[in-house]
Formats: structure tokens, sequence, C-alpha cells
């Protein structure tokens, strides 16, 4: 106690106010409030409007000291402290007090930004966020140590001894959006790196992803290998097929790792290039392909059964290959595949 007294005195002439403050922030954390609720207290404590902003969630919350969301436009902070857990910067806690900071501001907010810790270690962020990038591509990483990882992804509110799915997406949904969809009772989060979109899930509605959305979904023992797997089912997606899992495309994926230029040479892909050239024909080669019967793919195409065959004959002869015989089938399938695979396509 005498320590604390001591360290009270340096901070503020009113040891009797620093310790009311230091009583003010215990009873709060004994009660284990929440992030508003603790914004609440502090900007009635303070004064004024008190803020936070949370890196996994990269939203900031202020609060007046009437306990309302702050509807004034967000003042320069007249004190700033930073919110560490398990030596990485979480996230900030800041007073808007006009004027110069009173003398019982630091220690405010340095029990604020204790308490808000605390908050993050129990609760986590928000359920459904756009979160930082960096600390996303901490989480999945192929560089980065293990513990840097566990704390990453505790800072995201993931458990860090169970690996969340991880689903690489592209499209004109905005990714806090898609989030909620297509995981509405679980947490999500959601960063953009680089061209492509995030998402961190524990699970994923595979059937909940909206028209015009392209995603790969990755699971593995670890984040930095499903995600690796989720870019490589991203590669994957065509305008029929826009959600791909990893996990079921089996011994296909072992097509993405065959060099470009090797692709690019085989003469079946080198066939399959030329056929593309006319739209109508790469998606009547698609659908058969899909389905592997002239009838089927008629009825997908909404074209007679007669006009597929012709077309499939058509198609057949540029490729060099018997398309009618299950070895074709399968030469013109693979090559399709890879065809897609390589850059640009």
């Amino acid at each position: 106690m005498e320590a604390l007294v001591a360290r009270l005195s340096q901070l503020a002439p009113d040891v009797e106010g620093a310790m009311r403050v230091v009583t003010f922030y215990d009873t709060l954390m004994r009660r284990r409030v929440d992030l508003p609720a603790l914004l609440r207290a502090s900007a009635g404590l303070a004064e004024c409007v008190a803020g936070a902003r949370l890196h996994g969630t990269g939203r900031a919350l202020r609060t007046a000291p009437d306990g309302r969301a702050a509807a004034t436009e967000a003042a320069p902070a007249s004190t700033t402290v930073a919110i560490t857990l398990d030596g990485e910067e979480a996230g900030t806690v800041w007073l808007e007090r006009p004027g110069p900071p009173g003398p019982l501001d630091a220690l405010l907010l340095e029990r604020l930004a204790l308490a808000a810790a605390a908050v993050v270690e129990r609760y986590g962020p928000a359920r459904t966020t756009l979160a930082d990038p960096a600390l996303v591509e901490l989480a999945i990483s192929a560089d980065t140590d293990d513990a840097a990882r566990a704390r990453a992804l505790r800072l995201l509110g993931f458990a860090a001894d169970l690996a969340p799915q991880v689903v690489a997406v592209r499209g004109p949904l905005p990714l806090d959006r898609l989030g909620r969809l297509v995981c509405p009772a679980r947490p999500v989060k959601a960063a953009h790196l680089a061209d492509v979109g995030v998402l961190l899930a524990t699970t994923v509605d595979q059937a909940r992803f909206p028209a015009g959305v392209r995603a790969g979904i990755g699971t593995a023992d670890s984040p930095d290998r499903a995600w690796q797997a989720a870019r490589t089912a991203l590669r994957f997606t065509t305008a029929r097929e826009p959600v791909v899992h990893h996990d079921n495309l089996g011994a296909l994926a072992l097509l993405a790792r065959l060099p470009q230029d090797a692709v690019r040479d085989n003469a079946d892909v080198a066939a399959v290039a030329r056929v593309a050239a006319d739209p109508d024909d790469l998606l009547t080669l698609d659908t058969y392909c899909a389905t592997g019967s002239l009838r089927r793919a008629a009825d997908r195409l909404h074209l007679h059964h007669s006009s597929v065959a012709r077309r499939i004959d058509h198609i057949g002869r540029t490729l060099g290959v018997d398309l009618t015989e299950p070895a074709g089938l399968t030469r013109a399938t693979l090559a399709l595949t890879a065809w897609r695979l390589l850059d640009g396509q």
C-alpha cells in the first residue's frame, strides 16, 4: 500500500482523489463490466468525453458525460493511453477534455486501459467487425511464430488452440456485411489484404454466400495453412461454382502447384485457350465437363441436345480428343481446370 501511495503521489498531488480513482476502477473490474459500461463510468468520472478503440475491431467508441454516445464531432484527445495485452498494443483509450488535462487524467486513463485490457481478454472484440489488417496478417502469415500467432488470434477474439476457418473472398459486398451473412451466430473478423478479402470465423455457412461473390474456404490445424488452402480454393472458383471448399478439391488441388509455364505450354491447355476465344464454346465445354452428359448439358444450356452434340463435336476437333469417350472427357476437364488456374483467368 505504501508503494501504491508513493506512486500516486508522483501522478497527482491529490493522493486521496487518486485513491478514489483506483478504488473506482477496482470496483468496475470486480463487477466484470463490458467496454461500453467502462466508458460510461469513465466519462462521468472525468466529466468529459471518453473514447476507446480496439485494433481488433477498428471501430471507435465515444461516450459523453451523460452516459450517451457522444453526438459531437470528435475533438483532439487531451490524454491518450495504450491498451496493452501480453505485451502487444490491443488499442487505445483517451479523454477529449477542452483545455489542458486534469490532474487525475493520466491515472484515470491508466486504470481505464487496464480495465479495458481485462475486457478484451475476457470477452474478446465485438462479434462481427472489420479487423486491423496487420493483426489478421499476423494470424495467417506463414512467417509468424507460434507465440505471436496465438496473441494475434486472442486479440481478434479467437481461442489460440482452436484454429478458425479462413475464407479468401472477392466481390462487391462490404466484408463486414458479408461476414454477418455467412456466419450469423458466431464471431467473424474481416480485413482486406492486398487484392483479397479475408474472413476468419469458427464456422462458415457455405450456402449463405450471395450472388456475385467468389470465395475459397480453407480449414487446417493452423491459420497459415488454412489461408494457403483458401487462396488455392479461390483460384478454382467459377461463375458456375463461385464458392469452393479446399477439402472438396481432392487431387485437383495438385494442379495449383504446377509451374505456370509448364501449364501454358501443355498442348491440351493451349487448345482450351483457343476454344475460350468463343464464349459460347467455352460455356458449352464447361457445362459438358461438369455434367458428363449431352442431355444434362442441354438442359442447363436451354438448348436441344442435338445442338449441344454438334457443338461438342466441333470443340472436340479443336481439342483433338473425342469428348464422348471417358478418357477424352477427363483430358478436357483437367485441361479446362488447368487453363483457369493460369494468371489472369
